[in-house]
């Protein structure tokens, strides 16, 4: 069984990477229950304060994995436990890694301009073992797929009709619609999806085409992944102001003594 920590009234999985990597993959493979997987950073924490029902929705994931060296920060200063930063992207690719000997279908649902697509090219050529069973930026519920270019499905589904008729059972479902519509969206259908797991994964698909580089090992090694973003995508300076709030929010609890519900 994993375990949570709150850090502003947010639970986040404290768990070691390889352990709840074996808890997914045992449930995937074999469980019964339906999975929802989180990806926290201190933007979204900042943005559930705000917005409680938000904060309901996030806190009812399965697993939340620590995503942002600011969880991380405030997990040692408040002493909560939380060891090792999981960004949602290293776990897609751990996902893949660990399924060799017994491989694992995968969706990959949102992203813009055909970057899901491309993220399933990648990971296919990288992780030849996986079975990618569904690519598409909408999704049209009980009806099927909305798939607006098939010639990547062409390989796979050799009948298109039949496919929107009786979609196939997809392993894990990777949502990347953003915070904070993809936890929406996952808590709202997951029961009603043909998939054992979902996980919002944000701008994972980005990284995962290669359409945006990751920050070099050194930088991530030092925890300063966001000062890389920030370099190369000045635009992003609004978004790293969630980290000054974040920090605030943070000194607050502490100040005060008591967590945040």
């Amino acid at each position: 069984m994993l375990h949570k920590k709150k850090i502003l009234g947010v639970g986040i999985t404290a768990d070691s990477k390889n352990k709840i990597l074996e808890y997914v993959l045992q449930i995937v493979w074999g469980g019964d229950q339906k999975l929802f997987i989180a990806t926290p950073n201190p933007e979204i924490l900042v943005y559930a304060q705000k917005h409680l029902a938000y904060k309901d929705k996030l806190n009812s994931a399965d697993i939340a994995l620590p995503d942002g060296v600011g969880l991380m920060f405030a997990s040692r200063l408040m002493r909560k436990g939380i060891h090792e930063r999981i960004p949602g992207v290293d776990f897609i690719e751990e996902l893949c890694k660990a399924a060799r000997k017994k491989p694992l279908s995968i969706g990959l649902l949102g992203g813009r301009g055909g970057v899901a697509e491309l993220a399933a090219e990648c990971l296919k050529q990288k992780y030849p073992w996986i079975k990618v069973v569904f690519v598409g930026e909408e999704w049209l519920g009980d009806s099927g797929f909305k798939i607006k270019d098939l010639r990547f499905k062409k390989r796979e589904i050799l009948n298109p009709k039949s496919y929107f008729l009786n979609p196939p059972q997809i392993d894990i479902l990777f949502v990347a619609y953003g915070f904070p519509k993809q936890e929406e969206w996952i808590y709202e259908n997951l029961e009603k999806l043909p998939v054992k797991a979902a996980m919002g994964v944000g701008g994972a698909f980005d990284y995962l085409s290669g359409k945006v580089h990751r920050a070099p090992g050194v930088f991530r090694a030092m925890g300063l992944e966001w000062l890389f973003r920030l370099m190369t995508q000045p635009w992003r300076i609004k978004r790293q102001l969630a980290l000054v709030e974040f920090l605030i929010l943070i000194g607050k609890e502490m100040v005060i003594g008591r967590p945040m519900k």
